[in-house]
């Protein structure tokens, strides 16, 4: 039986009250003063648009090409030569390692099998399985101590990609920087994902996510054969005139929703992937057409070798990607491939084969068309491999995981060529001089770009969230031609509000 309760009366809710009247007479006497603080105000995001926007600073690129290496290329058998693991080669290792694969775990130190020389007027050791890439290391920076701290895959992968390690959920940095900046075509995706045609990297679209941002800021995924973007021409009966009053009918019908329901970001996001849709007919066809690339350009790439032919087409896709303003492009490749736990004399050479070439063509072909100097590009994993053998020191022999110490490449937009920078330990395990972490990396990408990675913030679940998200980082001035002018008060509007 329900019981009812009277209604308390004016006097009766005043008395009982925690402060009674006193509460509600300070309340007024502190309003008459002008003391009462102000109703906050909802922290505001940059408009939710691809719209051109100016940094923060001038930067020196203004586009980024990442060429992510998923498994963990082995930094002792490609960029960081060590005469203390060769000559060491089959002794016990003396320093304490962390195993991801115990049971095939081992302290024997494994010497590369592989030779390293010389390269370039700088000088720079390269293996012999990065051919092409030693021909252009007067303009590469090599750095040689990276560190993400954690061996796992995934772990490392999110610390790359999102700022934080393990976390999934949160904008990669692919997201902040179109976030920030915008695209410079308004007929392209600002943000473009070229995929492998043996499927998703590890952690699948984790790679190229927007987290908690609006998904007008992911990545786009191109499929990694012909066509490369699925249903992009309307049926013939329904294009030209017809398809553009269907268009105009759908965006008057969307724009209506969207006054009268404010602040959808799925919409939002929705109407302007129609909108990019339509534009995207003319713009995309023309921009994916590798043929009209010369003969020797294409060549050059290795689309004339059946083991260059698919990475090389992406290569040069994202070289016409930024050429037309997409501002970031991305290249996976399927699984993980550089995850030498075994046979690294045979699996190594393979996929260095399939991607040094294209790589290599991609750095030479921005400088030639003098687009380096603004396009930043990446060349890397998320960890490396460790300086102990991982099985038995014989052909089947491989490397586990590492992520203490490896080495990545970043060449244009502002990087000093032809250098190394920091250093792992004798035997390469360990990054030991000059470390560099995921966050100092994307705090010195950003500033390369005129972002600042203190003040770039994305107000999200009651915060405002940064893709360093407040963790120790630091510029890599070392590694820079000179760092970015500043601007001076008022001549650009900002990519971000501070928090």
């Amino acid at each position: 039986m329900q019981i009812e309760r009277p209604i308390p009366t004016r006097r009766q809710f005043l008395s009982r009250s925690a402060f009674g009247i006193g509460s509600f007479a300070l309340a007024h006497l502190l309003s008459q003063d002008s003391l009462l603080a102000a109703p906050a105000k909802p922290a505001e995001n940059l408009p939710l648009n691809l719209t051109p926007r100016f940094p923060q600073r001038p930067g020196s690129a203004n586009a980024m090409i990442s060429l992510f290496m998923h498994g963990g290329p082995s930094h002792v058998d490609l960029l960081d030569p060590k005469p203390d693991l060769q000559a060491g080669h089959g002794k016990e290792y003396g320093g304490d390692v962390h195993y991801s694969f115990v049971n095939r775990a081992s302290k024997k130190l494994f010497g590369s099998p592989f030779q390293f020389a010389k390269h370039g007027q700088c000088g720079t050791d390269v293996s012999e399985l990065l051919p092409h890439v030693a021909g252009i290391v007067d303009d590469l920076c090599v750095v040689r101590s990276m560190h993400t701290g954690h061996n796992g895959h995934e772990v490392s992968i999110r610390y790359f990609h999102g700022g934080i390690a393990g976390v999934t959920g949160r904008p990669t940095l692919g997201a902040w920087v179109v976030y920030a900046l915008g695209s410079a075509s308004q007929d392209l995706p600002a943000y473009m994902v070229l995929s492998d045609p043996g499927g998703h990297p590890v952690d699948g679209t984790v790679n190229w996510s927007s987290g908690f941002m609006p998904p007008l800021y992911q990545g786009t995924v191109l499929r990694p054969q012909e066509p490369r973007i699925l249903n992009l021409d309307a049926p013939a009966h329904l294009r030209g005139a017809a398809q553009a009053e269907n268009l105009a009918f759908l965006r008057d019908l969307n724009r209506r929703h969207l006054e009268a329901h404010p602040g959808e970001a799925d919409l939002e996001t929705r109407i302007a992937s129609y909108e990019l849709a339509a534009r995207m007919q003319v713009a995309a066809k023309e921009a994916l057409d590798v043929s009209q690339e010369p003969e020797y350009v294409r060549k050059m790439y290795g689309l004339d070798q059946d083991h260059t032919r698919e990475y090389g087409t992406r290569c040069l896709l994202a070289r016409r990607l930024v050429e037309r303003g997409v501002r970031f492009v991305q290249l996976f490749l399927g699984g993980q491939p550089w995850d030498n736990h075994s046979n690294i004399r045979k699996s190594l050479p393979d996929i260095c084969r399939r991607t040094d070439q294209p790589a290599a063509a991609l750095v030479q072909d921005l400088k030639q068309r003098g687009l380096l100097d603004t396009t930043l590009v990446h060349w890397g994993g998320e960890i490396g491999r460790l300086p102990v053998t991982e099985g038995a020191l014989d052909g089947t022999a491989g490397r586990d995981h590492n992520g203490q110490g490896f080495s990545i490449w970043l060449a244009g937009g502002g990087i000093k060529p032809g250098m190394t920078f920091g250093q792992t330990d004798e035997v390469g395990h360990r990054a030991a001089v000059d470390v560099v972490t995921p966050n100092d990396y994307q705090a010195t990408i950003l500033h390369l770009l005129g972002l600042d990675h203190e003040t770039l913030a994305y107000h999200a679940n009651g915060r405002a969230q940064r893709l360093t998200d407040g963790r120790p980082a630091r510029i890599v001035r070392e590694i820079l031609t000179h760092p970015p002018a500043s601007v001076s008060p008022g001549s650009a509007e900002p990519a971000s509000r501070p928090a």
